[in-house]
């Protein structure tokens, strides 16, 4: 089969499509046929070096596609899935957990579902286990348009939030058609005005941007972070939210298949939409990684087979 394997790391030149044996699922694993993977930030953080992964490795975290072999209880051959990939997702075949999956719903395509896991499990995360957003409260979105920063939007709405979406001018109306309340201009307007209105602040930037935010944070309200891998000064930024009584949470995106089934259903049912910024093949995964390394995307990027 073919696969998108990184040797060494580097540039995007290190990204080899080439033949490899297809992967042998355990005990609780399924072998799905990759419909389609999508591209996170920290596929070309590996590929570069910012984070250790053993080498050599095919990369993708986020897979949608068919089970051709289940050694799982739960799935069976034929079955629809979309989730997290153990054997890496930029390839034809890939396995996967039984508990880091789910049933993709009729409807819902396979490159949209593709986009789904990683984004739609850590906004769900940052939003509601650790931000602890409830109906009524406001939460602002620092980001908005990106991967996660879509989906975020949505969720937020649909809990009954009121949404703040920050962002450049370009997409202003992007966002605001997601259902966010009010949009801010970073490069125009007083972001840190904003922040001291929201309970949730959803950093989604990082950087300059949290350190913006961790100024404006108001007492009781919480600082979510998803920067990958954390930054080495996140005690700092905890200890002067508390300083400020408020709390700062790094959010360590996890496994939940009952979350990504409510997602999955969320998308099915037409109450959120996935943007795609590009769908290519799987030889263009160059292509795919300077696309998202340029941190200007609106929406996912995915790959198909």
């Amino acid at each position: 089969m073919k696969v998108v394997v990184v040797h060494a790391t580097g540039g995007t030149d290190v990204l080899s499509h080439e033949d490899a044996e297809p992967p042998e699922p355990g005990d609780g694993e399924v072998l799905i046929r990759v419909r389609a993977a999508s591209v996170n930030p920290v596929d070309w953080k590996v590929r570069s070096g910012l984070v250790d992964r053993s080498l050599p490795v095919v990369l993708g975290d986020d897979v949608a596609g068919t089970v051709e072999l289940s050694r799982a209880q739960g799935f069976s051959a034929g079955d629809d899935v979309l989730g997290w990939a153990l054997s890496g997702g930029y390839a034809v075949l890939a396995t996967a957990r039984a508990g880091e999956i789910a049933h993709k719903p009729d409807g819902v395509r396979f490159d949209h579902a593709a986009a789904i896991p990683m984004s739609g499990l850590t906004a769900w995360q940052a939003l509601f286990d650790h931000g602890r957003l409830e109906r009524g409260g406001t939460v602002l979105i620092a980001g908005a348009a990106g991967g996660i920063g879509h989906i975020a939007i949505q969720l937020a709405r649909f809990a009954g939030a009121h949404v703040i979406g920050t962002g450049s001018s370009r997409n202003r109306d992007f966002v605001l058609g997601l259902g966010a309340d009010e949009y801010v201009d970073y490069t125009r307007e007083d972001v840190a005005a904003a922040a001291r209105r929201a309970d949730v602040l959803l950093d989604l930037v990082g950087g300059d941007t949290t350190r913006s935010l961790l100024q404006a944070v108001r007492p009781g309200a919480v600082l979510a972070g998803i920067a990958y891998p954390p930054p080495a000064d996140w005690p700092a930024t905890e200890q002067a939210a508390r300083d400020a009584g408020a709390r700062a949470e790094y959010v360590m995106t996890r496994a939940r298949p009952d979350q990504l089934t409510r997602l999955a259903e969320l998308v099915a049912a037409g109450d959120m939409r996935i943007e795609l910024a590009a769908v290519l093949p799987l030889t263009a995964a160059r292509q795919a990684h300077e696309l998202s390394e340029s941190g200007h995307t609106r929406g996912k990027i995915v790959l198909t087979p």
